[in-house]
């Protein structure tokens, strides 16, 4: 997803008297702290009053530098009542659609974009006739992106249009350098930003209401801003929302407060006309919220509108829910580069099956699309609902093989790639920089 903090993963025990003093200094008591504690640090004496069967389950881990889910996947309910947000109803979405005079983006018809923090209070605005803008961004740690690199994207993309809003996109060349295990250089993360502002143009983006920033450009705007959220962010939050240690380069430390500042319109002086008060949305995987929770508690104390956020779900590798994508593993997804060809054989050889071991059993017992990672794809990619639902019916029935639901998939994914390969290719290094320039926006 979008934000991805790779920092060193550090497993730390948060004692109760730790928890007792970080809530103490916790300014919005209508959430939890923005320090959650890490599901694998919770002690037995924490959780023994509210041992329930779900606890007897194998251990999911979700923070925004590491996401385990196992072999039974991520349960998303479970991170809901975790991190106190609230699930996207549908009434919401009816909501959002009447507004709009759009019909609901699928990832949200479909829960893909399943949970959220304040959207009812971004649409009560837009409903009154006030402006509010978008927020998302980039880590450009390889010019290798896959499909679920570009869903924030391709979602933000649909936000823009039926809100007809200001977008802001963060591309953190500084974060991937000082987080980098690959040791990448500033010079690496630099050139990076710049290919993946190409990919990111390729989405569908609007010029006039889109401002695509590298921190290293745009530092000394972001600046005071930053220093203020500085103020108000403990080493101790950090510590344990990133994982930190006394070791760690000071750089890190110093990071993610330039990560929340994009969050606060005080940061773009030149689309908002200096105004302060301007609301953000942010659509993230909900594996950031911890991070959003540390910029929602520094705008209550630095008097900012705390951003909105609108989470996904996480984008699953071809082997299914216990592998992960990786652009050092070819075969563990689709990249925006790959050809036909290796679209078609990546599916046909690597996509995990959720149907039987024999077409005969196959045919008897049918298959299981909860599982089937082809039938997960389409999930994603094929707008057709009444299309899907009849996949759905005939994969689990049996009368679709799994050879035919990856023939499927094939058919949808591969006109996909290339209609980005060719967006791709008009984006020109003069279409970069208009993108990139600092100026006035549509704001209204």
């Amino acid at each position: 997803g979008m934000f991805l903090v790779s920092a060193r993963i550090v497993i730390i025990l948060i004692s109760v008297c730790l928890c007792v003093t970080i809530t103490d200094s916790i300014g919005e008591a209508s959430e939890p702290p923005p320090l959650p504690p890490h599901p694998r640090t919770m002690s037995a004496e924490a959780t023994a009053p509210q041992e329930t069967a779900e606890q007897q389950q194998p251990e999911q881990v979700v923070t925004p530098w590491d996401v385990d889910a196992g072999d039974g996947g991520i349960d998303y309910d479970k991170l809901i009542r975790d991190f106190g947000s609230s699930r996207i109803s549908p009434e919401l979405i009816a909501r959002m659609e009447k507004l709009t005079g759009h019909r609901a983006h699928p990832w949200l018809r479909r829960g893909v974009f399943f949970s959220h923090r304040e959207l009812d209070r971004i649409l009560d605005l837009y409903e009154q006739g006030k402006p509010f803008y978008l927020y998302t961004g980039r880590g450009p740690s390889s010019d290798s992106l896959h499909l679920g690199h570009l869903v924030p994207f391709f979602f933000t993309a649909w936000l823009q249009k039926v809100f007809n809003c200001v977008l802001v996109v963060q591309l953190t060349s500084d974060e991937k350098f000082l987080f980098s295990k690959k040791g990448l250089t500033l010079e690496d993360t630099y050139r990076l930003g710049h290919e993946n502002a190409k990919d990111i143009i390729a989405c569908g983006f609007d010029i006039n209401k889109t401002f695509i920033f590298n921190n290293m450009d745009y530092i000394g705007v972001l600046y005071p801003t930053v220093l203020k959220v500085q103020c108000v962010v403990t080493a101790n939050q950090l510590k344990g929302i990133f994982g930190l240690t006394g070791s760690d380069n000071s750089g890190k430390y110093g990071f993610p407060a330039v990560q929340a500042t994009p969050s606060f319109s005080a940061a773009f002086p030149h689309i908002f006309n200096g105004r302060t008060d301007v609301p953000c949305l942010v659509p993230c995987a909900i594996d950031q919220d911890p991070y959003f929770r540390m910029t929602r508690d520094a705008a209550d104390r630095l008097g900012y509108v705390k951003p909105a956020l609108i989470h996904s779900t996480f984008f699953p590798a071809l082997q299914g829910a216990g592998s992960k994508m990786s652009a050092s593993d070819s075969t563990s997804a689709i990249f925006v580069t790959d050809t036909e060809k290796q679209i078609r054989t990546k599916i046909k050889k690597y996509c995990f099956s959720g149907g039987r071991d024999t077409l005969e059993e196959h045919k008897e017992h049918g298959g299981n699309p909860d599982v089937d990672v082809a039938y997960q794809y389409l999930s994603f990619f094929l707008d057709d609902d009444d299309k899907l639902e009849d996949i759905r019916k005939r994969f689990s029935s049996g009368e679709l093989s799994s050879a035919g639901i990856k023939d499927e998939l094939v058919k949808v994914i591969v006109p996909i790639v290339q209609k980005f390969q060719r967006a791709r290719a008009a984006v020109s290094d003069d279409v970069v920089d208009a993108f990139m320039a600092q100026r006035e926006l549509s704001f209204q």
